[in-house]
């Protein structure tokens, strides 16, 4: 056997791969379930037990030597095939990457913020109750706290994912003199149903000013001349009451759209006015859990659904696209900069 096995080496060694029709030739004749490696381990069996050894190392390196002929050699190339490139043909297209259109937001509005004089805070995704709500006026009893809007840990129960970046202005107060001016992005989680309108994660832009005698006016102000430069010179705002429990007095903002076509009146359902954010005047009781004396200091806060902005600058109809990762979707914003 040992001089077949010697036979076959010589063999494997002198083989030539001229084409890649060859190469699978000589795999089937030696590889192959009918091969003659197949056939030569069959008759392994009945070696005495004396030559085992000597002829299964053999057996293994021939098998070795024929697996090196198809992984290590390659077909002979024509003359056609190492011929230069024809550098005068038209190049291929590029195909250049794009961002998220929740990344596009995202960085204009922290772009315009930070021209007003606002450093970007950041803050962990898992928060404490006293940080996600304890410390933002939230009492016991309030719905937020309830399991069908908020992630709780179930091995923690007083730590959940939290449900809006105004954590972020906690540990913002908490670890800062005033005065402070800050934005918080980030990514928050709800317990909701997912449909076209509202999905369990999406992505916030909150922002923060404390200092000693802050007013009302100055944090509109603030939020006109955001509003001018992300949606236009031209745009307006207006305020109405509305209720936050770590502000007070709170108000809603919303721009003026228009009602000039269908879907205008769609978006705005009928008013021509398109809320986009919630703001209001830091609550006292919010400045003294975080150690900050409200007979000093006063300040305001606001914050916007980074979606909701997106889906109403590019049209999307539906909140789920951007998480669906479609490239269908993300290729329509590869020249978008």
């Amino acid at each position: 056997m040992l001089e077949t096995i010697e036979r076959h080496r010589i063999a494997i060694e002198a083989f030539e791969a001229t084409s890649e029709e060859a190469i699978e030739k000589f795999r089937i004749e030696y590889l192959s379930r009918k091969g003659v490696l197949h056939e030569l381990f069959a008759q392994f069996k009945g070696v005495p037990g004396n030559e085992k050894r000597e002829v299964g190392q053999a057996l293994n390196r021939l098998k070795q030597a024929a697996e090196s002929v198809i992984v290590g050699k390659k077909p002979t190339t024509t003359a056609a095939e190492t011929a230069p490139e024809d550098t005068t043909r038209p190049g291929h297209d590029a195909n250049p990457g794009s961002h998220h259109p929740i990344s596009l937001v995202r960085n204009e509005i922290v772009s315009i913020f930070k021209r007003m004089g606002f450093a970007v805070a950041q803050g962990p995704e898992m928060e404490d109750d006293w940080h996600n709500f304890s410390a933002l006026n939230f009492p016991p009893e309030h719905p937020a706290r309830d399991m069908q809007d908020t992630f709780f840990l179930a091995r923690s129960p007083d730590w959940a994912l939290r449900t809006h970046t105004s954590s972020v202005q906690v540990r913002s107060m908490e670890t800062q003199e005033p005065p402070i001016r800050v934005i918080a992005p980030g990514r928050v989680f709800r317990n909701e149903a997912i449909s076209a309108r509202s999905h369990c994660i999406f992505h916030q832009i909150e922002g923060l000013y404390v200092d000693k005698d802050v007013s009302f006016a100055e944090m509109k102000q603030t939020l006109l001349s955001f509003a001018t430069a992300f949606f236009g010179d031209e745009t307006k705002i207006r305020l109405r009451p509305s209720y936050f429990p770590f502000t007070e007095p709170s108000a809603e903002v919303d721009i003026w759209w228009g009602l000039e076509n269908e879907d205008d009146h769609r978006m705005t359902k009928g008013t021509g006015w398109l809320e986009i954010m919630g703001c209001g005047m830091v609550d006292p009781a919010v400045l003294s859990a975080s150690g900050i004396d409200p007979k000093v200091y006063s300040g305001y806060a606001f914050g916007m659904g980074i979606e909701r902005v997106a889906m109403q600058r590019y049209q999307i109809p539906d909140i789920r696209a951007f998480h669906e990762n479609d490239l269908r979707f993300l290729k329509q914003f590869t020249s978008v900069i």
